[in-house]
This record gives structure tokens, C-alpha cells and sequence, in this order.
């Protein structure tokens, strides 16, 4: 039986680095993988390198790229002539971005003395960790410390059972070989908006279906709207309320069949995308006397340092509560190898920010105004368009704002949402401020460089007291 001070189990973005860290450490640790990619061989990094975050970026630039060509080089005075995409091509880039990726996190276990085991790991009692390989063999790790980073995966619905033909989920919306002429995606949110705008983009007739009556309901309302619009102008067509109740396969076309207004209702498409959230991946993970608790969604309880119920074993990421990003699984790794360490480290979760790489991106952190007002949190609000950035109307982006919310008492940064370009690089300027307990002030008083994208940050801070520079204080300046 083989002994390490610190198993993990699952190696995408909470797991990796969980495994590096505690290494880093000096504690000897494993980790335990279970996917293997396309070449047969086993896929570090998990779902947000090899089938989420990173190859959906990749169709998402490409994407963009292709539009900006076909469609937004003139006001530059470039002439490009006719612009085709390939997209066969477009998927090799992809994919050899994943493969360099994910080699790159088994050169990091490399150089930082990680062991990678392959196989599905389940976590029995007496901290014992059963890995059962390809081939259905079985072996025994023994740990001082168990990390599970075991992930999620997309969530089917009965009415539209995937195929990876006609009905895909997320990841077989990243394999795609030629344009849909017409696309069917259910489910509003990150990644049906992010996949419809990819294929948009190439000339996709692209249908959004969301169950739900409101658009965006998790971000501050007054950015939905604007989202909103901006995504009707750009060909996306979202039906709210929309309920898919079946889906029929004929020809290599489906037809959806909703309800809409209490209207039954129907479409063809020559795709469908499913993408309705993500669940835990949970099932068959924990042997029944582990000491392993699941919550009745099925994530793994823990307290607020990723402890479970049974000592020296940690769970983190999206197999725990909170939003399921990358990011966050990753803080989370790192707060746990540091504590098994021994040091006295926790995480903000306070400070987390939540993106949406669309174009114009879409980004926040904090709270909305809707969700101050629900707690009766006396607030300001201070508002910047980037069509009054000089750096934003050089660069023929002007779309969208940025947004900043402040105690009205105190001062105290309470959140930040932005729409508009380079919004997710944007709103990470106020995550570090809210981390160290800033204050609109201190925004307002900082020296921003000009022309760029960033003294939209700044302006908005300060039409927080009504003392932006570069446009109309709806305030009475102080």
C-alpha cells in the first residue's frame, strides 16, 4: 500500500493546484485522475482545461476574430475582402491549445514532485483512498490527508437526451465541424451564452431557450438589461419562459417542442445545444462508511475551510458549495494545502468574481444593487459608459459601462459590475481594492494612466459622490 502525506483526487483547477501547493509544501502527495483525452492518455487539469474554460475561450477569440474581419475592419480602413472561416481549423487550434495546457500541468507535477496516478479514485474509511484503473484492476493509497477535487459535469434533462450527435452538451458544442445553419441552445446563462455567441458569430441562426422568466437574475439587473439588448443586436434570439417538454430526432435534425406564454410551440434545428448548469460528481465516490457527508444536491458538506465531516479529508471546488469557477476551486486548494501544513489560512469568499466572456464581456463581483436593497444596506452608485472612454472609442469598442457600488455611510466598496471590453481584467481592480477594504475614495484618488480602459474604473468611482470629470454628475458634486 503506498503512502503519501496528502492524496487528491480529481486534478482540474481545484485539484492541480491543490496537489502542487501541498508539494510545494514539502509534503509528499499524489494525485489521483481519472479522463483521459482524445490521445488515449490521461487528461490533466479536468473539465476547465480540457472542455470548459479554455477551449471554449479558444472558439470564443477565434470567433471574434473571424466577426472583426468580416465585419468591423472597415471603420479602420481595412479592406479584407471576402473572409471565410475554417472550421476544422478552428477546432485543431483548440485542441493543440488543451494539449499544451494540460502537458503543461504534468510538467508542473514534474518539477514540483506530484505523483499522477491514474484511474477513478473512491474514498473509503481509515483516510484509504481505492484507485480503480482502465483496465478494472484495483489498488489501495493511504493518506495522512485526502483532497477531493472531484469536479462536476453538465446536467441532462429528460426531454433532451444528448447524443453528441444532434443533441450536444457543452463539450460536444466545442467539436463541432461546420456551421449550424440553424442552433438551438437551452439555457441562458454563462455557457449557452457564451457557446450561441461562438457560433453566432460564424453565422449561426442561433435560438436561446431559458425556462426561466427573468434574464441574468444572479447579476445586478441594470447590467442584465443593457446585456440584454446588446445580445438581441447581435442576432442571439432568447425566448424567457421558454419550457422545453420534448425534442424528436429525424434526418439528423431535431425539432423542440416548449411552452411559451402557455403556448405550445415548436423549432427545428440542425443542433442542440443543452446547457442547464452543472452538477457535483459525486455518484460512487464515497464508500458508505468514509465519514464523507453529501449535502441533498449531492455536494460534499464542509465548513467554511473546506473541512468534512471526517477528519484530515477536504473537499474543494465545484464538488462543494458555492459558484462552481475555476478560480475559485483553485483559492480553495491553496487554503487547504496551506492549512494541512499547518498554517492558519482561510478565503475571502466575499471577494470572488464572476465572468461572462462574451463581447462585450460581462463581469462582477460583490453585491448587486437589487440584492443591497433587498437587505436594506444603505448604498451609492456611481456609473461610467465606455462611450466616453477616449482609449475604448480608439479601439471602435464603446459598448457597455462599468458600475460601482458603495456604503453610503462608510464609503466601503460593496461591489462592482461591468459590461463592456476587458471587463474580466477591469473588475479585478476592485476585487484587489475590496480585499484590502477600500473605499470609493481611495479609487477616486488613484492615479490612472491615460488613455485606457481602466479610467472607466476610476470614473465610475467617482460619480459614486458626483464628481466624475468626463461626463454629466447626475449628483450635486461635494
Amino acid at each position: 500500500m503506498s503512502k503519501y502525506d496528502v492524496v487528491v483526487i480529481g486534478s482540474g483547477p481545484a485539484g492541480y493546484v491543490a496537489a502542487i501547493r501541498a508539494a510545494q509544501l514539502g509534503l509528499k502527495t499524489a494525485c489521483v485522475e481519472k479522463n483521459r483525452n482524445k490521445a488515449d492518455k490521461v487528461a490533466l487539469g479536468g473539465t476547465c482545461l480540457n472542455v470548459g474554460c479554455i477551449p471554449s475561450k479558444a472558439l470564443l477569440d477565434s470567433s471574434y476574430k473571424y466577426h472583426e474581419a468580416k465585419d468591423a475592419f472597415d471603420v479602420h480602413g481595412i479592406s479584407t475582402g471576402k473572409v471565410s472561416i475554417d472550421v476544422p481549423e478552428m477546432i485543431k487550434r483548440k485542441d493543440a491549445i488543451v494539449d499544451q495546457l494540460t502537458g503543461g500541468v504534468g510538467g508542473l507535477f514534474k518539477a514540483n514532485g506530484v505523483t499522477t496516478i491514474e484511474g477513478y479514485g473512491k474514498v473509503l474509511a481509515g483516510k484509504k483512498v481505492e484507485v480503480t484503473a482502465e483496465d478494472g484492476s484495483t489498488s489501495t493509497l493511504e493518506a495522512e490527508n485526502i483532497i477531493i477535487a472531484a469536479g462536476s459535469v453538465p446536467v441532462e434533462i429528460p426531454p433532451a437526451p444528448i447524443d453528441q450527435e444532434v443533441i450536444v452538451d457543452s463539450t460536444g458544442a466545442l467539436e463541432f465541424q461546420s456551421v449550424p445553419k440553424r442552433l438551438g441552445v437551452i439555457g441562458a446563462g454563462v455557457i449557452g451564452l457564451e457557446l450561441g455567441s461562438v457560433w453566432a458569430r460564424l453565422g449561426s441562426e442561433v435560438v436561446v431557450l431559458e425556462a426561466l422568466d427573468s434574464f441574468l437574475p444572479a447579476m445586478d439587473q441594470q447590467i442584465a438589461k443593457e446585456a440584454a439588448k446588446v445580445f438581441k443586436k447581435q442576432g442571439l434570439d432568447i425566448r424567457l419562459g421558454a419550457r422545453v417538454t420534448d425534442t424528436e430526432i429525424s434526418r439528423k435534425k431535431v425539432k423542440v417542442s416548449y411552452t411559451l406564454n402557455d403556448e405550445e410551440k415548436d423549432e427545428t434545428f440542425d443542433k442542440l445545444i443543452v446547457c442547464v448548469g452543472r452538477r457535483p460528481l459525486s455518484n460512487g465516490l464515497l464508500a458508505a462508511d468514509s465519514g464523507v457527508n453529501l449535502d441533498e444536491r449531492g455536494f460534499i458538506f464542509v465548513n467554511d475551510h473546506c473541512e468534512t465531516d471526517a477528519p484530515g479529508i477536504y473537499a474543494v471546488g465545484d464538488i462543494v458549495r458555492g459558484p462552481m469557477l475555476a478560480h475559485k476551486g483553485s483559492e480553495e486548494g491553496v487554503m487547504v494545502a496551506e492549512r494541512i501544513a499547518g498554517h492558519k489560512v482561510s478565503m475571502n469568499y466575499d471577494c470572488i468574481p464572476s465572468i461572462i466572456y462574451t463581447h462585450p464581456e460581462i463581469a462582477m463581483v460583490g453585491a448587486t444593487e437589487e440584492q443591497l436593497k433587498a437587505d436594506g444596506v444603505p448604498y451609492k452608485s456611481g456609473s461610467f459608459p465606455f462611450v466616453a472612454s477616449g482609449r475604448a472609442l480608439a479601439a471602435n469598442d464603446t459598448t457597455g459601462m462599468v458600475k460601482v457600488l458603495a456604503h453610503e455611510e462608510t464609503d466601503r466598496i460593496l461591489g462592482c459590475h461591468i459590461i463592456g471590453p476587458s471587463a474580466a481584467d477591469l473588475v479585478q481592480q476592485i476585487v484587489i481594492a475590496m480585499e484590502f477594504g477600500s473605499s470609493a475614495e481611495d479609487i477616486a484618488l488613484t492615479v490612472f494612466g491615460h488613455p485606457t480602459l481602466s479610467e472607466a474604473v476610476h470614473e465610475a468611482a467617482l460619480a459614486v459622490d458626483g464628481r466624475a470629470i468626463h461626463m454629466p454628475n447626475r449628483k450635486k458634486r461635494k
